[in-house]
């Protein structure tokens, strides 16, 4: 073959490098040469600091703040109370999930580590002095940590803001720490099939709280330039649209006057979706000073006080036929939202998509109902690297099972296999409401039963109880099951917004005139590779190597307005806007094919990477000549420029499903796990890049590991965070890591351009019920039926304890 030979077909699909192409991140050159531009790499002339004085007390009246000292601190230009801000009514501010939380302590103070006044100092190390010599009496109130507690007749009263009201944004309240009770399903239905059945299993499931623990903490920087009345805020934001918006709708600036600018973001995981005080005291502070202000959380203060995740107290009741078909399923959650309902959940949707539930099984009547509750810890609700709350969902209807299986004394991937929603049902209504795009659940699973030896692993175990009781051995073999359905991709404006904004979600796409191109979408990375993997289904799309297609993201200045990136919605909603608008770039580029070849626009046909006649290959036109006739040739009818705009609002949710299981040993006398196997099989539609989506489950699957196994957010009895360091917190490290397995099936979304679902939170969604059931099946041959996470040693050892294993 010499140069002049022309490419095979095979090779032009090599050379775009799209969508099913291991293509490597492209992000990462600048990443690993330490070239990554952060909020905190943001550096400006005249650039001031603030920081934080933050409460002691989990539940406190605020005597007196005395602000004189810390005025007095070299270098400290001002301090901000509750009593600066009012007058601009910004000592409050609206939450995503329709309350108000307060900006700084007005008052008194709901949770330790709340925001009580905001220092602004030249450098950081004043603004540290500063915060340290402004002097704050408080008086003590009661505490209330536990929802339960927080709900009985004599409870202290946490907001008393809300005094006298008996309904909020979610409906009726029913006592003064209550705020909503949020229902789903056919409840009179679902108590008569539990009444009515032969086997009924009961248990009490809890999600405890942790955090998403980003590796960059939440910052921002604010710059208000009074010349030209133009504010810009550089951010930790996952949706920087949105916080563009809130900002406006609070500060009174024009939304045209704002522009918020996402830099590099180190992780966000949900805990960068909301808005911050720390992101309003910086405005104002910006406003007032005429400098640029930043802020930057430590990360103690990121543990204690930004966003948390779950604290979902699940009571369940699943009801079966002797033989295991399941007849009902009823949950009732009382979930602990912290001082403020701050949940980053859709409008409609107070307890985020719960609903999912009745997970990969067909179900035919289920009711769902979930209180929330307010108490003495941070705010949030954070869908920690999950799409609103479906992580809780998961874990509590594979806890159900097992549960069931041992009701009912059957194998629980058997009880799984006859209850799964068969392939020939979908679209498949839930009994809560959802419609499931498509699946075919037995084929994974009997894939992933079969890949581990799923026969042989059970005979093994079952010899390893009886070595056990003999006295031959002090380990255990657990194995943990999982099959899991997600709903992600809001979502459809009709049932899916936050603060009255339909979850659509946009691409530009500009074509130059030499063949390369720019994409700028609503979304914003942190770490998902989107700068790769758009760049891919473009590359598919317009026939346009992605090497040679720049991805820009997070400027609202200049991307079309989005969402944002969070609940597994980049490639569900903004991937298709992407798909949409490079269709448009095709379509359009057709005709200028066809006039460019002088044949009709049907009697030309799009070829990997250019447009040939029908039956007759040999005369085309690839997209880069096309991209310069666009340019540089008046075409009758048609435009110059080769461009095209897309947002898009989805039919429905998509719904990827997983099989999981692990295999793990554990030592009853220490309480020691070891992960002997982890094979994940994921069902993500099509799939974009196979090197991306295995980077994306075995990231997930450790922050699984982490949460299933001893990460925690934990309280004492007078609101203490006992977790507020690394030195406390779990993170896996490389030696906790265990080896994973990947694997896939395919099932298309019918009703997305691409048939993409989205994988990047199935990991952990499926993973924490899989790490936790494999160690309750250890356990289960002496009687074990159900213990809460996080499953750390010292919980493993008194599990064992428990079932007077060390006699």
């Amino acid at each position: 073959m010499n140069d002049l030979t022309p490419p095979t077909h095979d090779e032009r699909v090599a050379n775009l490098k799209g969508m099913g192409h291991s293509r490597k991140r492209v992000e990462d050159a600048r990443f690993t040469q330490g070239k990554g531009n952060y909020v905190d790499d943001v550096k400006l002339p005249g650039m001031l600091f603030g920081d934080f004085v933050r409460s002691p007390y989990a539940h406190a009246r605020v005597v007196s703040i005395d602000t004189a000292a810390a005025m007095a601190v070299p270098g400290v230009l001002a301090v901000l109370t509750a009593k600066d801000l009012a007058p601009l009514n910004l000592h409050w501010m609206p939450t995503l999930a329709g309350d108000k939380q307060m900006v700084l302590a007005d008052g008194k103070v709901l949770f330790q580590g709340q925001e009580v006044a905001y220092v602004v100092a030249t450098d950081r190390y004043a603004a540290a002095d500063g915060v340290e010599a402004v002097v704050v009496e408080y008086s003590e109130l009661p505490v209330v940590t536990d929802p339960f507690k927080a709900l009985e007749p004599g409870a202290p009263v946490l907001r008393e803001d809300l005094a006298g009201q008996t309904s909020g944004a979610h409906g009726a309240r029913r006592h003064h720490n209550h705020i909503f009770k949020w229902e789903v399903g056919d409840e009179a239905a679902t108590d008569q099939a539990i009444g009515e059945a032969e086997v009924v299993a009961e248990e009490m499931v809890y999600y405890h709280r942790t955090h998403p623990c980003p590796l960059e903490t939440c910052g921002c920087v604010a710059s208000m330039d009074k010349i030209n009345g133009k504010l810009t805020l550089w951010g930790t934001f996952q949706a920087p649209h949105v916080v563009r918006t809130v900002a406006s709708l609070l500060s009174g600036i024009e939304e045209h006057n704002i522009r918020v600018i996402s830099p590099d973001i180190g992780g966000g995981f949900g805990n960068k979706v909301g808005v911050y005080p720390g992101y309003i005291c910086s405005i104002v502070a910006s406003i007032v000073t005429g400098k640029p202000v930043k802020w930057v959380e430590d990360r103690m203060e990121n543990l204690m006080a930004t966003a948390f995740a779950r604290d979902y107290w699940m009571k369940g009741k699943i009801s079966a036929t002797k033989e295991g078909k399941i007849t009902g399923l009823h949950c009732h959650v009382t979930a602990d939202h912290g001082a403020f309902d701050a949940c980053a959940d859709p409008t409609k949707f107070p307890a985020g998509f719960m609903s999912i539930c009745t997970g990969s099984y067909d179900i035919p009547v289920a009711y769902l109902g979930v209180d929330g509750v307010y108490t003495n810890k941070a705010p949030g609700g954070v869908s920690y690297r999950c799409s609103f709350r479906v992580t809780e969902a998961a874990y509590f209807i594979e806890r159900m099972i097992e549960v069931l299986a041992i009701e009912l004394n059957m194998d629980a991937a058997e009880l799984r296999a006859k209850n799964f929603i068969r392939k020939d049902q979908f679209p498949y209504q839930s009994a809560l409401g959802w419609e499931y795009d498509s699946g075919d659940y037995h084929t994974a699973w009997d894939k992933a039963l079969k890949a581990v030896d799923y026969d042989g692993l059970r005979r093994e175990q079952a010899t390893r109880v009886e070595a056990f009781k003999r006295g031959e051995t002090r380990k255990l073999l657990g194995i943990g099951l999982t099959h899991f359905t997600e709903i992600v991709g809001a979502g459809p404006i009709k049932n899916c917004d936050i603060l009255g904004m339909g979850m659509f979600d946009s691409c530009e796409i500009r074509i130059h005139p030499t063949g390369s191109a720019i994409a700028r979408l609503g979304t914003i990375s942190q770490g998902q590779g989107h700068a790769t993997t758009f760049a891919q289904i473009l590359a598919s799309e317009i026939g346009i190597p992605a090497d040679s297609i720049t991805i820009e993201e997070g400027d609202t200045d200049t991307a079309p307005y989005g969402l944002g990136t969070y609940g597994s919605r980049s490639t569900p909603v903004a991937g298709a806007a992407a798909a949409m608008a490079g269709r448009k770039i095709r379509a359009k580029a057709q005709m200028i094919a066809a006039y460019l070849l002088e044949v009709h626009d049907d009697d030309v046909e799009f070829d990997v990477d250019r447009f040939v006649v029908k039956g007759a290959p040999e005369r085309f036109k690839t997209m880069k000549a096309i991209a310069y006739a666009a340019y540089n040739q008046a075409i009758p009818g048609v435009e110059p420029g080769l461009e095209a705009v897309s947002y898009y609002d989805p039919p429905n949710m998509t719904y990827p499903f997983g099989a999981y299981i692990c295999v793990m040993e554990i030592d009853v006398d220490t309480g020691v796990h070891e992960i002997r196997q982890f094979y994940a099989l994921d069902d993500c539609g099509t799939r974009i890049n196979p090197m991306v989506i295995e980077g994306q489950v075995h990231g997930g699957l450790t922050e699984a590991l982490a949460i299933a196994m001893g990460q925690e957010i934990a309280y004492d009895e007078i609101g203490n965070v006992k977790t507020g360091t690394l030195m406390d917190f779990f993170l896996p490290t490389a030696w906790e890591t265990p080896h994973y397995t990947s694997d896939h099936t395919v099932t298309p979304s019918p009703h997305h351009p691409i048939g993409a679902k989205g994988v990047g939170e199935s990991p952990n969604v499926g993973g924490v019920p899989a790490f936790s059931n494999a160690v309750h099946d250890a356990f289960r041959a002496f009687g074990l039926r159900q213990s809460h996470m996080p499953h750390d040693h010292w919980r493993i050892w008194r599990i064992a304890h428990d079932l007077g294993l060390h006699d």
